[in-house]
């Protein structure tokens, strides 16, 4: 079995992915604990990624393991009430794993059209379970109380949506080596070239928050639309320092810079331009229309009945949590390629989330108390998704706070 896999994935590159996410992604701490999470297709890439923690100084490394025929059993035979169930035992543990310093990180690789054949009801009301029973360590990672990241690995359900036209066998190998391009492992030196990049982002956050736009206006087919900046809002993008002082990269890959909208300060309506994967079910074609920062119309060619469900999470559902800015000619972008996959399809196209905040996009983010938080604009809510509203058609003005006007973006691209 060792021996066909590594025909298909480079075990050069897929070594080098796992250090990125340890030295990188993490910056994980001599002593410190991980808790991973990973389905049992990922292994290959989670030994890899053990083996890179352990010899970077990890203390005690807890994978926790998903399977998608088990994911699937739950739908064809489970009884109606476990629906509405989820494993809050579980993630309270993991919250007070995080409370004890250990880091955080997903390797994410299911089949993201797994659920899209169930009943839509169903994987409504399970989305709803999880998101409460997760709020506890969901507090953790979006406070930024820790150092955490999100990667890839490439399985052959994935890649036959991405490369629906190859084998496989040639699917697969196409999708690793796409993950491992955008994650810049395709190098002899990937660790610089990660410094570079945060670098490149680090000038386009620095930029914005030197301009400090009270609102960003988005114009384009489809969209007409004024996001309000949170009060005291700071832009992000790249590497961070976690209020465990420890400097780490979220999302590998990344291409964004990104901040916190003004829950009740967005005006106006947009529409997707990319379809949303979400735990299972593709949502086409968002329609929504935003009233004092409020969604209150919603609509969506495919997964409507979830993405209304979604809404109906919880009162911080309908409000944003996260602008982000990519431009159109990012390299996941240029690979003309959908992944349904957020981590890839965010970086893609500029993109807004509904639900929480992170607090790191706020001036002395660490230091603030969620009331704080709260009264600057940032949302509070069970959920947080990304989902893409960017494309070569979209123009971004910078709005200041005496109505003047600056380009931000034009026809996609950074204006700067």
């Amino acid at each position: 079995m060792q021996s066909d896999y590594s025909k298909i994935i480079d075990p050069v590159k897929l070594d080098r992915l796992a250090e990125i996410a340890v030295k990188v992604g993490l910056g994980l701490k001599m002593g410190q604990d991980l808790v991973l999470t990973a389905s049992l297709s990922a292994l290959p890439l989670v030994r890899r990624i053990a083996e890179q923690a352990y010899k970077a100084g990890a203390g005690l490394i807890t994978p926790i393991f998903s399977d998608e025929e088990l994911t699937l059993s739950r739908f064809h035979h489970a009884y109606e009430m476990s629906f509405d169930r989820a494993a809050d035992w579980l993630y309270e543990g993991m919250a007070k794993a995080y409370t004890s310093g250990a880091a955080r990180l997903a390797v994410v690789s299911d089949n993201p059209l797994l659920l899209a054949g169930q009943d839509q009801a169903k994987v409504a009301r399970l989305n709803k379970a999880m998101s409460i029973a997760y709020q506890p360590a969901l507090e953790k990672i979006a406070g930024f109380y820790i150092n955490w990241n999100i990667i890839s690995y490439p399985t052959s359900a994935w890649a036959s949506l991405v490369f629906p036209d190859l084998s496989i066998v040639e699917a697969t190998r196409a999708l690793a080596e796409v993950i491992f391009t955008a994650s810049r492992v395709n190098n002899d030196d990937p660790i610089t070239a990660w410094a570079n990049h945060n670098w490149q982002l680090k000038k386009r956050s620095t930029w914005l928050n030197n301009e400090r736009f009270s609102a960003l206006h988005f114009s384009g087919p489809g969209t007409n639309l004024t996001i309000g900046l949170a009060d005291d809002h700071e832009w992000q993008g790249g590497a961070s320092v976690s209020r465990n002082g420890v400097i780490c990269n979220p999302n590998i890959p990344t291409e964004e810079v990104f901040t916190a909208p003004h829950a009740y300060r967005v005006e106006g309506h947009v529409r997707s331009t990319k379809p949303l994967s979400h735990q299972g079910t593709l949502i086409d074609g968002i329609f929504v229309k935003f009233e004092n920062g409020q969604i209150v119309e919603a609509h969506a060619d495919k997964g409507e009945v979830v993405l209304n469900e979604l809404l109906d999470t919880d009162k911080g559902a309908r409000h944003l949590g996260e602008v982000a800015l990519v431009p159109h000619s990012s390299p996941i972008s240029a690979s003309g390629l959908l992944f349904y996959n957020t981590l890839f399809d965010e970086n893609a196209a500029c993109h807004i989330a509904l639900g929480q905040c992170y607090s790191k996009c706020f001036h002395n983010g660490e230091s603030l108390r969620d009331e704080e938080i709260l009264v600057r604009g940032g949302n509070k809510s069970l959920i947080h998704i990304d989902w893409m509203i960017g494309s070569g058609n979209i123009d971004i003005d910078g709005i200041k706070a005496d109505g003047s006007r600056v380009f931000v973006f034009r026809k996609g691209e950074w204006a700067i």
